[in-house]
This record gives C-alpha cells, structure tokens and sequence, in this order.
C-alpha cells in the first residue's frame, strides 16, 4: 500500500511522485491531496472485489488543528471549499467563516469509492461492483493508515456521508471521538429507495440509447422535486406559467430543468448509479454504535424522515438527535450552514 501525493488543483495526480507537496491556497489555508495505491485484492461487503483500488483524498488545514473528516452526498467530490474558479462541492459547511473552517480545523476528505473522482470506480473498470457504506469506510481507515492517523477528533457526514460516518463509528469505533450526521439514517427509506429506483431506471434507459447526460439530468429533476420541501416549492413558484414555443412552461418545471448543472459535471451517469444503489442497500445495527453520536434531522425532509432519525437515535447508546426546520428539506444538509454552524461547534467542542 502506498501514498501518492501532487500539489492541488485540477491537474491529474503525477503516479510517479514519491513526495508530499503543498501549497498555500487564497482562503484555504494549507491543501494537501494524493492518491493511495492498495494492491492485490479488496473484498468488498457485498461479496464483489476490487483489483489494485487506488483512493483519492485530500487535506486542508492547518497541520497542528484537529483532525475532522467531512463527507458529503453522491454527488460530493473531495474538493469541498469553494476555490477560485471552482465551487466545491459543499462550500456551503467548508471554508473560511463555515462550520467547517479550515483555518480552525484540518479537514480530510476522499473521493469515494465508485464515484466519479479520482478513486476507483465504473468510469476505470468495465464492470464495477456494487459498494457498500462499510466499504467507503474501510476506504476512510485505509487512509488513515497510510497518513500514519491513528484516530480522527470527529466525521461531520451529509446525507450518504452521514451513512458512511455511522458504518465507520460501527466498525472502527477506536479510531474516532465523535460522530455529526445530517439528513441520515441506518438504513434507507422504502420511499426513497421507490423514487431512487425511478432515477436509476430514466439513467439506465438514457445509457442504453446513448443519451447519459440527458438521463441524469432528468434523474436530477426527480431528486430537485424531492429534496426540497412542499413549503419551499409553494412560496417559490406560485406564479403563473408562461407560454412559449406553443407549450406553457410552469415556474417550478423551469426551476427543475434550469442550464445550472454543476452537479451533473462531477458525477457520470455510471458513477450516479453505483453511488445511488450503495445509498439503497445501507443497512446496519444502530445498537452496536457506541461513538458519541449527533444526528441533525429536518422536519421536512422526505428522503429521511423525521422518525427514522428518531428511532436510530433511540436504539444508539450513546446518541442526541438535534431536530431543525428547513423549508430546503433534505438539503439542509447543504444549504442550513448557520443552524449547522452551532450544532457542529458543539461536536468538535465535546470531542475535544
């Protein structure tokens, strides 16, 4: 197993460079990332296995702070601060002045397995197998181990991060002083595995008829319509729909199929649906997590609901739920960064 590490940016990593570099970022403080190499073969949870898996990370920070990893949803890459040129996948929570600040805290993060990054996943390997959470943190304890890590002060996890946060604290409960989850629960939804299904079957059918992107900006609709809350869609687009080309066009249809995608360029629609069946088949026993755990729910998140996060919270030892109202539903996890700031102030300050 080795580390291979490059200067940060969108340069693809040099696999020959045998020493670390950094650089100081504007706003960023020190960023280092590489790519750790596992050769041979990984058993996967689900019984598949990976050939030479490489895994891509990436720290920012001060090399003296407290050590947090922090984990987004599928569609989070491990550039999660916005830099110049480049909005990072959760620069709502990251950066500067966020709950996450990197000049307080050094942030660790990883592309995860299957995704569209750096790590291995569909877009290298012809047929990919089907990952699990347990396996995106064995991935997280691969890293640590190469960075000489012994245990990390906390896991702030979002949405399938916050899924992979809790497999970690099950497995390597020694390794980590707490735990921060937000819009996350032990095991999916029946609802959102039904909507989850629907996404996976418009990118399938698009990928058969070599439309790849129109299909996951369709998929992507579908999961604008069901992140958000029905507050949110009845005061955003109440107006009337305008006609044009001989069709009328409703205000929350224009909202749904708006040129924004920036999602759509981190994540293939290989990669979206690997990472949206390991959403699906997380599953596991919330009594055997002792880490001291937050679990952040919003009222109005139809992806994971309230009871859900109040019934792990329930079978956890050594667990608070933290409830907020957020007309962005299941996105507060993205978009709720002062109600969060508090919240994770509280997390670091305990783990301290």
């Amino acid at each position: 197993m080795g580390v291979l590490l490059s200067e940060p940016g969108d340069a693809p990593v040099d696999h020959s460079s045998p020493a670390m570099t950094s650089e100081r970022l504007p706003e960023s403080g020190v960023a280092q990332q590489g790519i750790l190499t596992c050769p041979g073969e990984w058993q996967l949870h689900h019984r598949g296995t990976l050939q030479d898996a490489h895994i891509a990370w990436r720290l920012i920070g001060p090399t003296t702070a407290p050590l947090v990893c922090a984990l987004g949803g599928i569609w989070c890459d491990r550039h999660l601060e916005d830099q110049p040129g480049r909005r990072g996948s959760w620069g709502q929570l990251v950066g500067p002045g966020r709950a996450l600040d990197p000049d307080r805290v050094r942030i660790l993060s990883f592309d995860y397995l299957g995704g569209a990054g750096e790590s291995s996943g569909p877009l290298q390997e012809r047929r990919f197998p089907s990952v699990s959470t347990y396996d995106q943190a064995n991935a997280l304890a691969r890293v640590l181990d190469a960075l000489g890590v012994a245990a990390l002060h906390a896991i702030i996890g979002g949405s399938y991060g916050g899924m992979v946060a809790l497999a970690f604290a099950e497995r390597y409960p020694e390794r980590i002083s707490a735990v921060c989850t937000i819009s996350a629960a032990d095991r999916a939804h029946p609802m959102a595995i039904a909507w989850h299904s629907i996404q996976r079957h418009i990118v399938r059918f698009a990928l058969e008829r070599g439309s790849p992107e129109q299909g996951l900006r369709l998929a992507r609709a579908v999961g604008l319509a069901l992140y958000r809350s029905p507050e949110e869609f009845a005061a955003r687009f109440s107006s009337v729909p305008q006609s044009e080309n001989g069709r009328f066009v409703f205000p929350v249809e224009r909202h749904l199929f708006a040129d924004d995608a920036s999602p759509l360029e981190s994540l293939r629609a290989e990669a979206f649906l690997c990472l949206s069946e390991s959403l699906d088949l997380h599953q596991l026993e919330a009594s055997r997590i002792c880490v001291r755990t937050t679990a952040v729910a919003a009222r109005e998140d139809q992806l994971v609901p309230l009871a859900d996060v109040r019934a792990l919270v329930a079978r956890m030892p050594n667990a608070q739920l933290r409830e907020i109202t957020s007309i962005h539903g299941h996105d507060a996890y993205l978009r709720e960064s002062a109600q969060l700031r508090e919240i994770i102030a509280e997390v670091l300050a305990a783990a301290a």
